[in-house]
């Protein structure tokens, strides 16, 4: 087996140092005191490894954002797992789990919160271009719904998926209700539109 070199920098592991150096200075100082330089130095390599590895700093913005919407996607699986023979109670699960761990997500706090100068560039990424971040939600939405048992037609069922994973993002940007609350009234809608019994959207104890 070949050694390996000295001074050898692992492309996948620094990229993820990196990024997570990127959501330790933003959260602390926003992310417009982020520089590349800086980034190096908190990561703990070279500037050129940076740009090796994450590209440009619009690039490091969206996969800073993917990269945490990862913890998200886990909460919303095992929403659906802990339930795998009843679509209501999933998608109450998978809501109620990704609004409180938005409750308590620094980047995403710091981000909302930004509200003057370049703070603000990265909003979009969760607004207006989240077509990213939307687009794996939905795949892994549909992914999940897929295994359950429902008698409508698979643009319907589309349609019911797109509205959900919306409606939740719009509560993680904007929370209006508690994450309980948000959830029940999500699961009442869906029961509506499913045809189901309004008492299994009702709130879980």
């Amino acid at each position: 087996m070949a050694e390996v070199t000295a001074g050898y920098e692992d492309p996948i592991s620094s990229r993820s140092r990196i990024i997570a150096a990127a959501v330790r200075l933003t959260c602390a100082d926003g992310w417009s005191k982020v520089t590349m330089g800086r980034l190096a130095t908190d990561a703990g390599v070279s500037r050129q490894t940076v740009y090796n590895a994450v590209g440009s700093r619009d690039d490091l913005a969206e996969a800073m954002v993917l990269t945490e919407s990862a913890k998200f996607i886990f909460e919303i699986v095992e929403g659906f797992e802990s339930h795998p023979d009843d679509l209501l109670p999933a998608i109450h699960a998978a809501v109620e789990n990704t609004l409180v761990l938005a409750e308590g997500n620094e980047l995403l706090r710091a981000v909302v919160s930004a509200t003057h100068g370049a703070d603000t560039e990265l909003l979009p990424l969760l607004t207006t271009h989240s077509e990213p971040l939307l687009g794996t939600l939905l795949v892994v939405v549909q992914d999940r719904v897929d295994r359950y048992e429902i008698d409508l037609e698979p643009e319907r069922i589309a349609a019911v998926i797109d509205l959900v994973v919306r409606s939740a993002l719009s509560h993680v940007m904007q929370p209006t209700a508690t994450p309980r609350e948000t959830a029940d009234s999500i699961s009442w809608l869906v029961a509506r539109v499913l045809g189901l019994a309004d008492d299994r959207a009702a709130s879980r104890s």
